[in-house]
């Protein structure tokens, strides 16, 4: 087995070698200031970030697109931090840009930001300015669409009707159960001024995933907005929090709790279903044939027959990272079954679904976020996919690695090149890859870095941050077999260069 070269002697070969052609142009990212991992992370009992946040704000909203990247840079030459634009950008967006008609489409450009930060922070220090500096030219576009439909911007929160904070709590339950916008945005501001993020997220998780309107974003963005406030820092919550709580309560037609969404359906049916678990479900044994009859009810079943499946198998003493293997590689399957934006939520969903169900303390909502994803996965399949493209049966199990003889580095090459040209035969030589014993690492640094240099669509971040996040919880008997599904959506070798690189390096010309 070869876990082979460095990942500078890595790094260098395929630059010359024509894996990274593109990565020379990066090159005057090093007159940048450094983002040291430290930089990163937010720094315990810190109160507050520089004071001038708001003029920061300001100046992502009024200025032009295309000055706006010349003028960041200026001001993080004069020591604007990478922290401070991070903040900046998603305060900009959640006060710019309204999450209707649905929780995505230009809401994009607000769920990005954490998305963009994870690609940030498991990039080299010299790289980590490329992916925030798109998501700033993103944001842009966004806000100038926002204007097109309706010019909205967050409004001031009525301060007569913000409860007690000892009312706080109830009131907004009821507001969300309700789905009352106006009760829920008071209360909710109540919260970020008397509460702290973990007791405010119990309740938002289990909204977020109740219903699978705009599918799966509202999942997605509680997951995003508590990653983002856990750096960003808890002074900054209540913009935040108003616009999530607006966004969790979106929904078509009449009031959701006076009458029987399909939308709504598999969720309430959940909650009495998650009943039957036996009470220490969270004890058992890892299982790959469990894992295996789970994929193929996700496969082919209807959404309650998936989450009936759920139950039995934890009744069953199976272990619930066994259920979660299925999940994970289920939503990787759905991509291969019909490539598209559609079947990519199916993946970024469970990756949101899985952080709540990891960052949840309560035992209700954590088994929520099993059956719910359980039954979201063979929603989508019978609500949004075709599933009669050629490969509509595939079966990830049935998967063929890919031998090759040549080195890691020449097999890193033909997989990113045949990523261009076929996707399955590139499934293929990742799991012939990896199954060799190459360095997982190499291949998912390469995958990063051509979304850097192909990346256009904010899915392309959100997609590759969930997956290659969720790679290491995927057990190691799936875990190659879901990487490799990840091919039918990163970037290939082939693909057109974007225009963000020699937007950025203009930017810092001077």
């Amino acid at each position: 087995m070869s876990h082979g070269v460095s990942r500078r002697k890595f790094l260098h070969g395929a630059a010359t070698g024509g894996v990274l052609a593109g990565l020379g142009d990066l090159a005057f990212l090093k007159h940048l200031p450094t983002v040291s991992a430290a930089d990163m992370v937010l720094t315990q009992g810190r109160v507050s970030l520089a004071p001038d946040i708001e003029p920061l704000v300001r100046l992502l909203e009024d200025t032009p697109r295309a000055r706006l990247l010349e003028r960041v840079a200026e001001r993080i030459r004069q020591g604007t931090t990478y922290r401070e634009v991070l903040t900046a950008l998603q305060l900009a967006g959640v006060r710019n840009v309204q999450p209707r008609p649905s929780v995505g489409f230009k809401f994009h450009a607000v769920l990005v930001v954490n998305s963009a930060h994870l690609a940030s922070l498991a990039s080299p220090p010299e790289h980590r300015w490329l992916p925030i500096f798109w998501s700033l030219d993103y944001f842009k576009s966004a806000q100038a669409q926002d204007v097109r439909e309706n010019d909205w911007t967050m409004q001031a929160v009525d301060e007569a009707r913000v409860p007690r904070a000892e009312q706080a709590s109830d009131l907004f339950a009821h507001a969300m159960e309700r789905w009352d916008e106006s009760a829920a945005d008071t209360a909710v501001a109540a919260l970020a001024r008397d509460f702290e993020l973990q007791e405010v997220y119990e309740p938002m998780f289990r909204y977020g995933m109740r219903d699978f309107r705009s599918i799966g974003h509202k999942a997605i963005f509680v997951a995003n907005s508590y990653r983002t406030l856990r750096e960003i820092g808890w002074q900054h919550a209540e913009p935040i929090l108003r616009s999530l709580a607006y966004a969790l309560l979106m929904h078509e037609g009449t009031n959701p709790a006076d009458r029987d969404s399909e939308y709504d359906r598999d969720g309430r049916e959940n909650l009495g279903r998650m009943q039957e678990i036996r009470a220490d479900w969270t004890e058992g044994r890892l299982d790959h044939g469990a894992a295996t009859q789970l994929l193929t009810t996700l496969h082919a079943g209807t959404p309650a027959e998936a989450s009936a499946h759920v139950v039995e198998l934890l009744n069953a003493g199976v272990a619930p990272q066994s259920l979660w293997d299925a999940l994970l590689c289920s939503s990787g399957e759905t991509l291969v079954r019909e490539p598209g934006i559609a079947s990519l939520h199916t993946v970024t969903t469970t990756n949101a679904l899985r952080f709540a169900y990891d960052t949840s303390r309560d035992d209700t909502t954590r088994r929520l976020a099993l059956l719910q994803n359980a039954a979201f996965i063979p929603w989508m399949r019978q609500q949004r996919l075709r599933l009669n493209g050629p490969l509509a049966k595939f079966h990830l199990t049935e998967l063929v690695a890919r031998e090759g003889k040549t080195s890691p580095e020449d097999a890193l090459t033909a997989i990113f090149a045949e990523i261009s040209g076929n996707r399955l035969q590139a499934a293929e030589r990742v799991l012939g890859y990896l199954e060799a014993g190459h360095s997982s690492e190499q291949l998912i640094e390469q995958a990063r870095m051509l979304i850097f240099l192909k990346g256009r669509d904010s899915h392309d971040y959100k997609f590759s941050s969930a997956v290659l996040e969720d790679y290491y919880r995927v057990s190691p008997e799936w875990r190659h077999r879901f990487l490799a599904s990840s091919v039918f959506h990163l970037a290939g070798s082939g693909a057109k260069d974007n225009e963000l690189v020699a937007r950025t390096r203009a930017a810092f010309a001077s």
